[in-house]
C-alpha cells in the first residue's frame, strides 16, 4: 500500500510497510519512519488499532536516541518532523548475505540482538524444552530456574532480522551471517550492555526494572557501529514494576499481557504447532475492546514513566 504523505518534504517515496511503521525515503541518505497504531505479537500483526500507540512508541525511541547522542553512542536518529515520525540515516539492506564481507559499509547488520537479565517470556519455554540449559545462563547445572529469577549474568543472543520469523542463532552463525569479525561482534555485545546500563539507570529512577530488550545495528559509511530502529520501548523491551518485584510479585508493564491473552485463547499453541509442522499459519483474531483500551492506556502511562515526560 503506497501512501502519499504531502508535507514539507514534498513527495516522499514509500518503500516499506513494517509491523508497526511505514518507511519513506526522503533522499538517498535519509529515511522517515511513520509510526502506526498497529500492534504485533509472535510476528503477526493484530487486526486491531491501539489509540496513541504509534506516537508513544516514536516519542519513547526519540527520548533514548537523544540520550545516546549525549553519551557519545553512534546512532541513526536525525530529527523529529512530527510527534509520530522520525528522520533517520538510511543504510542499505543486503538480503544476499554472501555479498556481505569485512569491507561492506553503510548496511543493516541482519541480526536482532537480545539481552536478558531475568528469566521470563520465551526463555522459560526454551528452558522447559531443554533448548537452553541453566548453565548457559550462568547457573549451576541442574539449577531449577524460577520465573522472574535474576540471571547471574546478562544473557546475550542473536536472532535473524530479515527472515519472515525470527530464528535463534549461535554466536558463530550470527557472525557468519552478518559478516562480522570476532572484535566487531564483541563490540556489538559491549554496546548493547552499555545501552542497557543507561536504560537501567534512567528507568530505575522511576521504579522500573528493565527485564530484557532487543537492539538493532548497522554499520555507517565508515563501517562504524550505529544503533538503528527503535529500542527501550514497550514493543522491544520487557518492564516490571520494581516495588512489586521487591514484594515477590511480577507486574508486567509491556505488551506481554497481549501475548498472554492469545496464550489463554489457544491461538499461541495453534500458531506454534502450525510453524513446527510447516503448515499454513492460522490468522490472528482481533482483540476485544476492553483489551484495546487497556493496551492504549498502558502505552501512554508507560511513555510517561519511562521518560519522565508528560504525554
Amino acid at each position: 500500500m503506497c501512501l502519499y504523505v504531502p508535507d514539507y518534504h514534498g513527495h516522499m517515496q514509500h518503500i516499506m510497510t513494517g509491523k508497526v511503521k511505514e518507511v519513506y525515503a526522503i533522499d538517498d541518505d535519509t529515511l522517515e519512519f511513520a509510526y502506526t497504531d498497529h500492534i504485533s505479537v509472535f510476528d503477526k500483526i493484530i487486526p486491531s488499532m491501539i489509540p496513541h500507540k504509534g506516537e508513544t512508541l516514536c516519542r519513547t525511541a526519540k527520548y533514548w536516541f537523544n540520550i545516546l547522542t549525549k553519551e557519545g553512542i553512534n546512532n541513526h536518529y536525525i530529527s523529529e518532523p512530527s510527534k509520530d515520525r522520525m528522520d533517520v540515516k538510511r543504510v542499505q539492506i543486503i538480503r544476499d548475505y554472501s555479498k556481505i564481507d569485512g569491507n561492506t559499509k553503510n548496511y543493516l547488520i541482519p541480526l536482532e540482538v537480545i539481552c536478558r537479565y531475568y528469566a521470563a517470556g520465551s526463555l522459560l519455554d526454551r528452558l522447559k524444552s531443554g533448548k537452553v540449559k541453566p548453565e548457559d545462563l550462568g547457573f549451576e547445572p541442574g539449577h531449577e530456574v524460577k520465573k522472574g529469577e535474576k540471571l547471574p549474568k546478562p544473557f546475550v543472543e542473536c536472532t535473524t532480522k530479515l527472515e519472515a520469523t525470527d530464528m535463534n542463532l549461535t554466536t558463530e552463525e550470527a557472525k557468519k551471517m552478518a559478516g562480522l569479525t570476532d572484535e566487531e561482534y564483541d563490540n556489538i555485545v559491549a554496546t548493547t550492555l552499555r545501552i542497557d546500563e543507561i536504560i537501567a539507570r534512567e528507568a530505575g529512577k522511576r521504579n522500573l526494572i528493565h527485564c530484557d530488550g532487543k537492539k538493532e545495528y548497522a554499520f555507517d559509511k565508515d563501517r562504524k557501529l550505529m544503533v538503528i530502529d527503535t529500542f527501550g520501548t514497550l514493543d522491544e523491551d520487557r518492564w516490571w514494576d520494581a516495588e512489586e518485584y521487591a514484594k515477590g510479585n511480577i507486574v508486567e508493564l509491556s505488551k506481554e499481557f497481549v501475548r498472554q491473552y492469545y496464550r489463554e485463547t489457544g491461538y499461541h499453541k495453534a500458531l506454534y504447532d502450525a510453524r513446527e509442522k510447516g503448515e499454513a499459519e492460522p490468522d490472528i483474531p482481533a482483540l476485544p475492546q476492553d483489551i484495546i483500551d487497556r493496551v492504549s492506556k498502558l502505552y501512554v502511562d508507560m511513555y510517561e514513566r519511562i521518560t519522565g515526560e508528560k504525554f
